[in-house]
């Protein structure tokens, strides 16, 4: 027996299209499943976009405001992809009306945002996903076996880094991405939200750390209508750039690890390059997102002059035989949304967190506000003080 979850996503930029797309695919994927979703609403303010969303992906019902989906009995589970300044508003009011959530990061401004949706989640005891995408590609869940398991020796360090231009055109238009109020910390909360989780899935909680960041592209058009994505304006007024373009942080992690996490949104020449080097007293592992399906390991006793081999992934790495039949088939970004959808539809139909969590969302925010601390600062911030 199939049982039907009734299912809303708030926000239809791109992130909503990854969302509805995922829960259209789960059934496919994941037959066995209990559990089948179905689109019952999509709320955007934009005029029109809800409406067009409606029609091209099959939601029951479209509408302009959010609490419309807070008062539908017929929805049990909200994907929350609207802006980062309303995650906590909508997160909140959705757990406390009883509905589970899938929440993209980060999860709020601040730390305190973060816990605020986790704290509801908790009261409310529905469940909670984060979309921390990166940490289910089945090279990084083979990676942090790798690392468990002891075959790289005791970890000593990391680097972790995420590169990309998105942002690197001068008429980027200035969305609320770019504004304190509505964005949050910039690149901080875009990319090295993922960094951090990355490298606590992987080496476990960061204890302290010092950062350095910038703004280097200082100003940008105001848009004139409505924007999806990264989209450009030229000609309008111009207005500040108030969030970071760039964060270098030194890591010190409860193991003894250190590490280095880097990000930047304006890198010209660098397209979503993302990934990690973890180093042990006997190996390394390698990890590049745009060859997500492929995992450098160095292990074994020479300690010198040690190769490095490529490992394809296949079944019974991670979750990939949902998708391909045979190593070395490739996997790509919207299978990493698949596999969140169907950990979190588990989470619901088990009653127990599967993937990502809030505590992870709230772990990670206070790594983020103790990045900005010591920007400020220039010295050390302890994590566990934010956290």
């Amino acid at each position: 027996m199939v049982d039907t979850l009734g299912v809303a996503v708030v926000g239809f930029g791109w992130m909503g299209r990854v969302h509805s797309q995922a829960y259209a695919r789960v059934p496919h994927h994941y037959p066995r499943l209990g559990l089948r979703p179905e689109l019952v609403t999509v709320a955007d303010e934009v005029p029109g976009r809800a409406e067009e969303a409606a029609a091209r992906f099959g939601f029951a019902t479209a509408v302009r405001d959010w609490r419309e989906v807070v008062a539908d009995p017929r929805v049990r589970a909200v994907s929350i992809t609207a802006p980062n300044f309303l995650h906590r508003e909508i997160g909140v009011a959705m757990a406390e009306a009883g509905k589970h959530i899938w929440i993209e990061k980060p999860v709020g401004l601040t730390v305190t945002d973060a816990r605020a949706v986790a704290d509801a989640v908790a009261k409310a005891g529905v469940q909670g996903t984060v979309g921390f995408n990166y940490r289910n590609a089945p090279a990084v869940e083979s990676a942090r076996r790798l690392i468990a398991d002891g075959e790289i020796g005791t970890v000593t360090h990391v680097r972790v880094r995420l590169f990309s231009d998105y942002a690197a055109h001068p008429e980027g238009a200035l969305t609320w991405r770019y504004e304190r109020e509505r964005g949050g910390s910039g690149v901080l909360g875009d990319l090295a939200s993922h960094g951090v989780d990355l490298a606590r899935y992987l080496l476990g909680d960061i204890a302290s750390l010092t950062a350095d960041t910038a703004v280097f592209v200082p100003e940008r058009a105001r848009p004139t209508a409505a924007t999806a994505g990264h989209s450009r304006a030229s000609g309008g007024e111009l207005g500040p750039v108030e969030n970071e373009d760039y964060v270098n942080c030194l890591l010190r992690f409860d193991s003894g690890a250190r590490g280095v996490l880097e990000a930047c949104r304006v890198s010209v020449g660098e397209q979503n390059n993302y990934g990690f080097e973890v180093h042990g007293t006997k190996g390394a592992v390698f990890w590049d997102f745009r060859r997500m399906n492929e995992l450098g390991v160095s292990r074994g006793d020479r300690y010198q002059d040690q190769p490095v081999s490529t490992v394809y992934m296949g079944p019974g790495e991670g979750e990939y035989e949902a998708f391909q039949p045979g190593s070395a088939n490739a996997m790509g970004y919207d299978d990493l949304k698949v596999i969140e959808a169907y950990r979190f539809l588990s989470s619901i139909a088990e009653g127990a967190s599967h993937g990502a969590t809030l505590a992870d969302a709230v772990q990670s925010a206070a790594a983020l506000d103790a990045m900005a601390r010591s920007a400020e600062s220039g010295g050390w911030a302890d994590v566990h003080r934010g956290g």
